[in-house]
């Protein structure tokens, strides 16, 4: 996600960013994804503005992956964007998790263009 993942995607499609839309699939959520400083750094040196999604924990932070996601398609034009309200490690009924559960599992999404 720091180094473009989004923005070479949006970049690769036929179209432009506004008529795009995005859907956030499920991810670790805000309160529950810890990061060291080292990864906020990582993001501020790409987006003065990441600061806004990390929230800071002792020597830590819990960064908002959503927040992030949301941010960077939104800087590249994208107006359109779902999801985002789900955590992976929190509902262990739903997602499978390594950080909760030490054992990978596998989901898969769905992309189309229409």
């Amino acid at each position: 996600l720091c180094e473009g993942v989004l923005e070479e995607t949006v970049a690769r499609f036929a179209d432009k960013a506004e008529n795009m839309m995005a859907w956030l699939g499920p991810a670790i959520g805000p309160r529950a994804f810890e990061v060291g400083p080292e990864v906020r750094d990582a993001f501020m040196a790409k987006d003065e503005n990441a600061h806004r999604a990390f929230r800071p924990a002792g020597e830590k932070y819990f960064a908002d992956i959503y927040q992030l996601a949301r941010q960077r398609l939104a800087n590249v034009g994208v107006e359109q964007i779902f999801g985002g309200d789900r955590c992976t490690l929190s509902e262990k009924d739903d997602f499978f998790s390594y950080r909760r559960d030490k054992t990978t599992g596998r989901m898969a999404s769905f992309i189309w263009l229409i």
